[in-house]
């Protein structure tokens, strides 16, 4: 691989400074190390290749982050240029200081689907040719699990248990959706050649789980949590926030009581003779049957566009509506509802599934009613206002119009998750759903779940919170069942920026009022919703110095 410092001396800087830098770091680096962000992308000069997870390339990558770093300080400051400064310090902070290549097994064991659902997500080549892209990833599945042999050191027990519980939906992805892709490829050869490669797949990743369940659960007494300062840097990196934590903290709660304090008075003023969980568990009940839950989805998007359009929310700039459809088998354990649109650069598989996930008619009968509890109408509005319209899948498609090709393809939690769940509340704030007070009801609901996360993911990295205290929050202070509370906690171990969600709606909300405060009676908000959008999905400190021309507090 060529080296920065080599191609540094060769061209200059002030030669980089035109996109040649740029484009080195992401064919360099960026794809180099992650091809299956460069196939997800739309770069499918990728697709033959897999990550390596051996130590000896961890100290490559590092080298040539340090390389990158160098060489990206010698330029003039810009916001393309902040935004992969962060992105190298971020990556440099995971990889060299919280180290999760040696904690956590379901890197190493989920890395297989996630290479290869892009390859039979979308027909942007003829199957054959895609398959043998499959091929090509699927040989290096037992080398990265052999690596994670060698790399894992003491990992907590909940890295290790979520490593198990995801397995067996990582194997019927072999046995099953791969497979079915492919059923109609009829070179004979290359059919074989896969049969071979997807069953070394399977027993590799059972022989995977063995050892997790023999050698590794029994010595997994490792600490999930990354530490204060960690949690500090990885949210300047990521998100472009420095506000201390004691101050977010703050904001945090802050919030969290506000919308406690609305969703008693909501239900009080649906009967205030009964309890708010009363309420909303008269709530859950009322949805549609499994059978017709995608038409429900199908109704309220057609509604959602309308609305938009007729009260000046944002500018749609395509009338193509996404694709709804089942979750695929291998990501339902794992999500309700979800958003998979194409990369920027894609020219061909350019349509997007919005999936939602359906019960198994094969369940018993109270379990499906648990499934369908989680879509009564109110969640039904609030997850296609975020999902779709006009949260990620309008946010999609304003990407083409990103300033900048790293504006297209880096971004922050804070941004995207942020402005879907802005939109949540905007949409109901700016009159949709007529006043319904069940509508405000469940979006009040799904609020509290991200004020928790936001608490709970802070308190329990900075060890003022233990695991169970944090399922005991979701559940008492966010209004949440036990058993989503413990699937919730559960993610914050490995994700403990999932504050992102309220962070960045509040974040949202202040920009909103001092773009406000500065256009005086000229302010519009169609007109902010379109600037935003225009601006891809950078970090909200990125957003505010392009409409505002400052850097003034994003809090």
């Amino acid at each position: 691989m060529k080296t920065i410092l080599i191609v540094a001396a060769a061209l200059g800087v002030s030669a980089f400074a035109q996109g040649g830098l740029y484009d080195r770091f992401y064919d360099d680096y960026y794809f180099h190390y992650s091809p299956t962000q460069g196939t997800s992308a739309g770069f499918h000069q990728y697709d033959d290749r897999m990550e390596d997870y051996s130590k000896n390339t961890a100290g490559l990558e590092i080298r040539d982050l340090h390389r990158f770093e160098k060489v990206f300080m010698r330029l003039h400051a810009s916001s393309d240029r902040d935004m992969v400064l962060s992105k190298i310090r971020g990556d440099l902070l995971e990889i060299e200081t919280i180290r999760r290549w040696e904690t956590n097994p379901d890197i190493y064991s989920s890395a297989g689907p996630a290479a290869v659902f892009p390859l039979i997500s979308r027909n942007f080549a003829p199957a054959a040719e895609r398959l043998k892209s499959v091929i090509a990833r699927e040989k290096r599945i037992p080398d990265i699990l052999d690596e994670a042999r060698e790399n894992l050191k003491n990992p907590p027990k909940v890295f290790t248990q979520v490593a198990l519980e995801q397995i067996p939906g990582n194997i019927a992805f072999f046995e099953l959706d791969v497979p079915r892709a492919f059923k109609d490829v009829k070179d004979a050869p290359l059919m074989e050649e896969f049969h071979r490669t997807n069953a070394a797949a399977v027993a590799a990743l059972k022989e995977y789980a063995t050892y997790l369940t023999t050698t590794v659960l029994p010595a997994s007494n490792g600490d999930f949590r990354i530490g204060s300062d960690n949690y500090r840097r990885k949210l300047a990196y990521d998100e472009m926030v420095d506000a201390p934590l004691d101050v977010l903290l703050k904001l945090g709660y802050a919030n969290l009581r506000d919308n406690q304090r609305r969703l008693k008075e909501t239900a009080a003023k649906l009967d205030p003779k009964r309890t708010p969980e009363e309420i909303l568990a008269d709530l859950e009940k009322d949805h549609p049957a499994p059978d017709k839950l995608l038409d429900a989805f199908r109704g309220t998007l057609g509604g959602l566009r309308e609305f938009i359009v007729a009260h000046h929310i944002a500018t749609i700039p395509s009338q193509v509506l996404p694709i709804l459809e089942e979750t695929p088998p291998f990501l339902r354990a794992l999500t309700t509802a979800s958003m998979d649109t194409p990369g920027p650069y894609e020219k061909v598989a350019t349509e997007a599934f919005f999936n939602v996930t359906l019960p198994d008619p094969s369940w018993p009968k109270e379990r499906i009613e648990e499934h369908m509890e989680d879509f009564h109408w109110g969640t039904i509005t609030s997850t296609a206002i975020h999902e779709a319209y006009p949260g990620h899948y309008l946010q999609f498609l304003w990407i083409p119009q990103a300033p900048s090709k790293t504006r297209k393809l880096l971004g922050s939690g804070t941004n995207a998750e942020g402005w879907a769940h802005y939109c949540e509340q905007m949409m109901l704030d700016e009159g949709y759903g007529n006043g319904d007070l069940k509508l405000r009801l469940g979006q009040l609901q799904d609020a509290l779940l991200r004020n928790a996360r936001y608490i709970v993911g802070i308190e329990m990295h900075t060890g003022k919170m233990t695991f169970d205290e944090g399922v005991e929050f979701f559940v008492k202070e966010g209004h949440q069942t036990r058993e989503l509370a413990l699937v919730e906690t559960k993610r914050g171990t490995s994700d403990p920026t999932y504050l992102m969600y309220t962070l960045g709606k509040l974040e949202i909300m202040k920009l909103r009022e001092d773009y406000k405060t500065m256009k005086g009676a000229e302010f519009n908000l169609q007109e902010f919703h379109d600037a935003f959008l225009k601006q891809g999905f950078p970090p909200i400190k990125i957003v505010r110095r392009e409409l505002l021309g400052n850097d003034s507090p994003a809090l």
